[in-house]
Order: C-alpha cells, then structure tokens, then sequence
C-alpha cells in the first residue's frame, strides 16, 4: 500500500463542481485582481477568525512581512521568536533590517518556550512573534501579559493555524494580528499561493492595505513605499469555495490524529515513540502529526519509506543554525530542546480523507520495524 503525505486530489474529487463554478464566475467577470471576490473573502475570513478585519496578500510569507513593515519594525530593532518554525518567521524580520532574537521551545507543545522570554528582552525589543505550530496555538494569556507589561507588541505567526483555538480564541485574533497562509498543503488551501493578514485595529488595516499595493492611497498617489502583494481573484474564490469545509476538515485531522495516537499506544513497539500532546484548553486542528522518536528515527523513516509510507521532517535544520544567519552568532547547542526536536520529529501522513485501513496499514509498519 501506498500512503502519501498529504491526497490534494482526494479533497478536490470533493467539491470539484463547487471549485469549478468559483472559478468560473471570475473567468466571466474577467477581473483577476483584487475585486469583490477578495473583499468577500476578506469578510468571510475577518469573521471566521474572530476579528473585525481581513487583507488578503500574494502568500503567508508577505504575510509576516507586510505585518511588520505596518509596525515600522526596521534597522536596530529587535523581534523575538522561535529557532523551531518555517524558514519565513525569521526571514520577514531580517529583510526589514531587523535582528531575529531566537529562544528555546517547549520540548512538549513545541511551540516557544514562554519562561525564555523575559531574558530575550532589551531596549532594542520591539515585537515578540508566537509561532503556532503545527495547528496548535501558544499559551497565549502568558505571552500577551508579559508583552503588554513590557510595552511589546504580540504578532501571531499563525500560517499553519487557521481554526485552531486558545481558551476559545481564534488563532490570529488575539495578538495585533494574525498572518495565515494559504499554500495548498494548509488545512485551507489555495490553487497557488496566497496569505492573509487578521487584525481588530482600524488604522493597523488601512496601513496594510496600503502597503500590499506599493503604498499607495490611489493607483498613482503614493504615501510611502510599499510591495506588490495582491491576492488573485481566482485564489479568493477557490478559497471561498473551501471555507465553509474547513472546519469539518479540521474535525476530521483531529479524530484521525486521535486515531493513530490509539493505534499507537496498543501497538506493543520495541522503540520509544512520543505522539503529539494536545493542550486540553484549545483547539488543535492538526495541520501535522508529528510524532517525536528519540532514536533511530531515520532509520524508521527509511523502513516505512520501503513500506509506502511517506513522511516528512518539520524542521530538520533549526533556523539559528542556518547559513543565512551565521550572522547573528548562534552556535550549535545554543538552543538544545529546538535542536533535539529536529533530530528525533518527523510528521505521519494525515489529511481528512485518509481512510482508517492506510492509518493501521502505517501503524503496522512502525510495527515492524526493528532498530
């Protein structure tokens, strides 16, 4: 049997009509660029997410980056983070001039390690960026006392996290914003790239909205400078298509996850296997299930990879051990529980559709394999 990471294809057999017609309906407007299309899905996505405004942009990378352009974040300043996360958390900082502060993880949640940031701050601190991986957000009472008592601003990197809750709040909703991507593997997924930025501050939005448009109060009037980063029609559409799914989809990641962690703890296994802690006070909506295995995880990566079973490592390289960021001084060892995670964590193939037979067929290769 063959298991693949993620089925794209099983998804769209789904709404294949409803994805056509979306497309369709801007192929007779001939209108690409922005337009209704956009604005709806901007609303659409503002109330999903539990905020009051939306802006649409070209991907979740410009996403982060627009969100720190609109807080002036540039030369000097400093942004706190994760080593533990995708390349674009810390690349959105470095392109503005700013230095990328990392701190450890939590070797649970994998998420930041909230006791670290304190000693991270100095008076060059300007934004600390919570990275909700996997589909499971950060304490986030603990980081927005801290930063509110230290006069910092929380921006939500929640590209992998739309839907996923924290003590009933939606991811992006709670920080000044919330930058979401919409790459096609995501629980919401577009036909390309596309991002978007979530936020309940007025002139934080306008300010957006401007700089995804090189700055500009009209299509000749310019304010400041700013970057091209629209989002296409046809992507707000297919993504409209796909929203009113999105939380029966995000349901069923999670009944599955639940699935293999029961698979898991039956199956009498000759090696340590560690499956993923879900915080009892939020919503985890499952964009990876990654199992944490101290040893010979290669080794059980390549047995089930002659099995049919396709996996993935999130992240194999933590990013202060990256050769783009020699710069900022890191060296190995600098953040352990980040550097342990990308040595012993690799994600199992999970997406609505995989079936429960393809869930035992790849519990019983785990099975079998021997050290």
């Amino acid at each position: 049997m063959n298991v693949p990471l993620i089925d794209l294809q099983a998804q769209y057999h789904s709404i294949r009509e409803t994805v056509r017609q979306a497309v369709d309906r801007v192929f007779e407007t001939q209108q690409f660029v922005m337009g209704p299309e956009v604005a709806a899905l901007e609303k659409e996505v503002a109330a999903y997410c539990q905020t009051t405004e939306a802006i649409g942009c070209a991907s979740g990378s410009d996403a982060l980056l627009l969100a720190l352009m609109a807080l002036n974040v540039g030369r000097d300043d400093e942004v706190i983070t994760t080593p533990f996360s995708f390349f674009a958390t810390a690349s959105a900082i470095a392109r503005l001039g700013a230095r990328p502060i990392f701190i450890d993880i939590d070797p649970v949640t994998y998420n930041l390690n909230i006791d670290h940031i304190a000693t991270a701050i100095t008076s060059r601190t300007r934004v600390v960026i919570p990275v909700h991986l996997y589909g499971q957000c950060a304490e986030m009472d603990r980081v927005l006392a801290l930063c509110h008592a230290k006069n910092l601003i929380v921006l939500e990197d929640a590209a992998q996290a739309i839907g996923a809750e924290d003590r009933g709040r939606r991811a992006g909703s709670m920080g000044i914003a919330g930058c979401f991507s919409f790459y096609p593997s995501k629980n919401l997924g577009a036909a390309g790239d596309a991002g978007i930025i979530t936020t309940s501050d007025a002139d934080f939005a306008a300010r957006v909205r401007r700089l995804r448009v090189h700055g500009g109060l009209t299509e000749y009037q310019h304010i400041e400078v700013g970057i091209n980063s629209r989002i296409d029609a046809i992507q707000a559409a297919v993504l409209r298509a796909k929203l009113p799914h999105l939380d029966g989809w995000s349901d069923a990641r999670a009944r599955k996850a639940a699935v293999y962690s029961h698979l898991l703890e039956g199956a009498k296994l000759s090696f340590r296997v560690v499956p993923p802690f879900i915080r009892p006070d939020g919503r985890h909506i499952f964009h990876q299930y990654v199992l944490r295995v101290p040893e010979h995880r290669d080794a059980l990566m390549e047995h089930l990879k002659a099995r049919g079973v396709a996996t993935k490592i999130y992240y194999p390289i933590p990013l202060h051990l990256q050769e783009c960021f020699a710069y900022l001084g890191y060296k190995e060892g600098a953040f352990p529980e980040a550097e342990k995670a990308a040595r012993e964590t690799f994600a199992l193939p999970l997406y609505p559709e995989l079936t429960l037979e393809q869930q035992e067929y790849v519990v019983n290769a785990i099975q079998d394999f021997r050290p």
